[in-house]
């Protein structure tokens, strides 16, 4: 109990804050809107710069923690497309996006501030390891399926043309992108602009999770549960389980250890949401892993925190 009030409370806290301004229209739509394009497409690729910028890669970037965590995640992503075909009889292209939730956890709004708050801000090296190839792995592998799913004729060498397009047309992929040429080159930041980027950073993750809250009151659970719940406990169980399995047989540190087993116990993120919504596809089961996955997660992330502890 003491892990859940000390450590996961206070992130769900500012959540609910803004899931109530939302309900409530103390804040408009497109208020929430903004909110959301100001930590999604500014202060977040800027955390993420100043966090790839600034990483020992040599010293935290390690091919045995990333392919603990997407072993996991890819696994899921199988396993949930292959069912949702197969089993729940969805096409191929819902199937597709219902993988996708599956394999997409929110590392960044949800794992990052939970893995500093249990464990200390120097415990997160290896989750900004994890979120610098999150976002390119999971696009591309999404992207990749859906356009193969899509295709019906059309040539397969369009292919990754659109896929190269659509993952770096996103900011948060061109925040990392620049934070390792700053990394591999050793570019200098001038210590003014540091100071200004830190300014933003700061406000990154509380407007973010605000913004998920604000963003969470829209959507509503309807129908699909069977799929919905099956989903689910890939994110929630299946993934954690198999970062946790892979860990130990990698012989992890301590803090990649608990750090890629906190993320892939996460529900899946917004991101989810708007991969089904770019494709008009499986948009109300992503709509409702979003948001019952983000409440069932304040009770498994305490289980998996006691376990770690």
């Amino acid at each position: 109990m003491s892990i859940l009030l000390s450590v996961i409370l206070p992130v769900f806290v500012v959540i609910g804050l803004g899931f109530f301004a939302a309900k409530r229209r103390l804040i408009p739509e497109a208020g929430i809107d903004g909110i959301m394009r100001f930590s999604q497409g500014f202060a977040i690729p800027i955390l993420l710069f100043q966090a790839i910028a600034t990483l020992d890669l040599q010293e935290n970037f390690d091919l045995r923690l990333v392919g603990t965590f997407y072993t996991g995640s890819f696994t899921c992503f199988l396993i949930g497309m292959l069912a949702a075909h197969h089993l729940f009889k969805r096409d191929w292209e819902d199937a597709v996006a219902i993988g996708f939730i599956a394999l997409f956890s929110n590392s960044l709004l949800l794992g990052l501030p939970i893995t500093e708050r249990a464990f200390g801000a120097d415990a997160t090296q290896a989750n900004f390891a994890i979120i610098a190839v999150h976002s390119p792995f999971c696009y591309a592998v999404g992207i990749t399926a859906m356009e193969i799913a899509k295709a019906k004729g059309h040539p397969p060498h369009t292919i990754p043309a659109k896929v190269l397009r659509a993952i770096f047309s996103n900011s948060l992929i061109i925040g990392i992108t620049l934070g390792l040429i700053v990394n591999l080159t050793g570019l200098p930041i001038p210590t003014v602009v540091d100071e200004g980027l830190d300014m933003l950073v700061r406000a990154a993750l509380p407007s973010a999770l605000f913004g998920l809250g604000g963003v969470i009151a829209r959507y509503r659970i309807e129908g699909d549960m069977p799929t919905i719940l099956f989903t689910l406990s890939l994110s929630l169980i299946l993934h954690p389980s198999i970062a946790w399995l892979l860990g130990t047989q990698m012989n992890l540190s301590q803090n990649e250890f608990r750090s890629v087993v906190v993320t892939a116990a996460m529900a899946p993120g917004a991101n989810a949401y708007l991969f089904a919504a770019m494709y008009g596809r499986a948009t109300r089961v992503a709509a409702s892993c979003v948001l019952l996955g983000t409440a069932l997660s304040i009770v498994t992330a305490a289980v998996w925190l006691a376990l770690l502890a």
